[in-house]
């Protein structure tokens, strides 16, 4: 009988992943509260899809509803150190977080990405590999889709990809993939981790349940993430485009190869991927240790690496306007993954830079800007520190927008010449002016669609 049974639970937290959870806490006989702290139309759709199904509570006093209730879930995106979940630690009431239940109510073994950059492009495409191998594949997490949302009705016979970021994380405890990779590290939500002792932490606790035959998977050319192996109580298999590995992917002569016990299986030749970038490359290695390490056969990695195309707001081609590329890398959402999609690209290209704070400066982007970049427009509640830092750096080709987002997509679009790129990759959270980068993204690609109209 699923622990929820008979209880009274509180769910803090009523977005996407929220809704998914209190829906199925319903189902298997809690007595739900449904908590947020917003109220009125904001909330308006979430109330029409769980009805009186649940017991409403928005706005108002948590820390009551807490002390009222047996056991308290929570969705990603809720801080684990606000006032209600101290209270409900102190009173020794567990706090359940959504990925945590729906690994709990799960039946189909999992593989589980996580890192700093290339979650969502690695999960997809491993996602399309186990596609190829004729199983039920359910692509859920961080990606989009809500895993509490598909949990129960998953098979033996399934295979579950799930996208993992550091916030669902800090409430996993019995958690435990099949397979797991840790892409990268680097800084990021700082200000809800404090520290990158903390955030790092969060990432390896993806792996803290494993054992036995599971395997985990490692960047083996990021010393971070190689130092990991260190905590890792099961298999430990290796990805690198840099150097040859003994269990694992790697590139030799260009070509992508599985290795098993330092002997390699051939996949395709690493020219052949559709995905542009040494990103890429190394995502699409972990994509195939993964894969491997789930039982996928061979040709079904090969395939799934050959017709893979890529997945939206992630170096994602969009309109032509006057010959002016725009490109859409709403995903870029740290210093990272921006000098991913900045060193991606092959001819003169202005940037889109700025956002919401998150905590960190953009000194990383201005410090190993390639020379493609040829300017930089600055937007959003960070165009200020995106000015100071390329002052700190020496860069001198930066331009401020304080008007909307849409006024800095036409200031880049005005200093592009003919053949070159307009990318979006702020290197920063959407929060500012949208609801979350994929909203951010699909108005970039519609102001880019405008100015392609007006001027071809």
């Amino acid at each position: 009988m699923d622990y929820a049974y008979g209880k009274k639970a509180l769910v803090i937290g009523m977005a996407r992943s929220g809704a998914a959870l209190a829906s199925v806490l319903v189902e298997n006989g809690a007595e739900v509260t449904a908590y947020d702290a917003k109220t009125g139309e904001a909330m308006e759709p979430i109330k029409a899809l769980l009805g009186d199904t649940v017991t409403w509570a928005l706005g108002g006093d948590a820390v009551k509803l807490v002390e009222e209730n047996d056991l308290i879930f929570i969705s990603p995106g809720v801080p684990i150190h606000i006032a209600p979940l101290v209270r409900a630690r102190e009173l020794g009431k567990p706090v359940i977080g959504e990925v945590e239940y729906a690994s709990v109510v799960n039946h189909a073994p999992m593989a589980a990405i996580t890192g700093t950059n290339g979650k969502t492009t690695t999960t997809a495409l491993l996602g399309e590999i186990m596609e190829n191998t004729g199983r039920q594949t359910y692509v859920v997490g961080n990606i989009g889709i809500p895993f509490i949302s598909i949990a129960k009705k998953t098979k033996e016979e399934d295979v579950v990809v799930a996208e993992i970021s550091s916030f669902q994380m800090e409430t996993a405890d019995t958690f435990r993939p099949r397979a797991a990779a840790v892409l990268n590290i680097s800084e990021d939500h700082l200000n809800r981790h404090g520290t990158m002792e903390v955030y790092i932490d969060c990432k390896a606790r993806i792996f803290h349940e494993m054992r036995g035959d599971d395997t985990v998977v490692l960047n083996r050319d990021e010393p971070m993430t190689y130092a990991l192996r260190d905590r890792v109580r099961c298999r430990v298999a290796y990805f690198s485009r840099l150097q040859q590995v003994d269990n694992g992917a790697c590139v030799i002569d260009g070509r992508i190869v599985l290795m098993h016990d330092g002997e390699a299986v051939d996949l395709i030749d690493a020219k052949d991927l559709k995905i542009p970038g040494s990103h890429n490359l190394e995502n699409a290695l972990a994509a195939a240790a993964l894969a491997d390490a789930m039982g996928a056969s061979v040709e079904a990695i090969r395939l799934g690496l050959l017709g893979f195309g890529g997945v939206e707001h992630r170096i994602e081609p969009a309109s032509v306007a006057r010959g002016v590329r725009y490109i859409n890398d709403s995903k870029g959402t740290n210093c990272d993954a921006t000098l991913r999609a900045m060193h991606a690209m092959d001819r003169g290209t202005i940037l889109l830079l700025g956002g919401y704070d998150k905590g960190s400066d953009y000194l990383p982007v201005f410090r190993d800007m390639p020379d493609t970049i040829r300017a930089v427009v600055a937007l959003g509640d960070t165009r200020a520190r995106v000015v100071d830092n390329a002052k700190q750096c020496g860069y001198e080709n930066i331009h401020v927008s304080d008007g909307t987002f849409e006024d800095a997509v036409r200031m880049a679009f005005d200093l592009a010449k003919e053949g070159e790129n307009v990318l979006l990759s702020p290197a920063s959270a959407s929060f500012d002016m949208f609801s979350d980068y994929e909203q951010r993204g699909r108005v970039f690609k519609d102001i880019a669609a405008k100015i392609a109209e007006e001027n071809n």
